[in-house]
């Protein structure tokens, strides 16, 4: 995903830029979701959670590399938002074993806000 945002950025600074941020992103949203994981009393490792999301995030990486090519930018809501619900499905299996049946909604909410940023990311490119 940062390479494909970093192709399309205008400059060369802004490209290191794009790849930086989505690294960044990637990770700081995996230790917010792992600490929000922890923190209601779920079992869970930071890896696992690197892994899971960064599995999960494949429908918005597709999006994004379709919206690269195709460069339409009403089709590039439409590719990121099916991305999105996409991600944001296939993340709540993986939060529905690792929290407490109560507080499912507590765990999905930085999971999902964590797709909804790497979502606008992929709008503004």
């Amino acid at each position: 995903l940062g390479v494909i945002l970093a192709v399309q950025a205008p400059s060369q600074d802004q490209a290191s830029y794009a790849f930086a941020d989505v690294f960044v992103t990637i990770w700081v949203g995996s230790t917010v979701v792992t600490l929000n994981a922890l923190l209601l009393h779920g079992k869970v490792s930071f890896f696992q959670t690197v892994c899971v999301l960064g599995y999960c995030i494949f429908p918005l990486v597709i999006a994004a590399f379709c919206a690269m090519l195709l460069r339409v930018d009403w089709l590039k809501v439409v590719l990121v938002a099916v991305g999105l619900a996409w991600a944001a499905g296939a993340s709540v299996g993986f939060v529905a074993e690792l929290v407490p049946e109560d507080r499912k909604l507590l765990g999905l909410y930085p999971v999902w806000l964590f797709y909804a940023a790497i979502a606008w990311m992929i709008l503004l490119a």
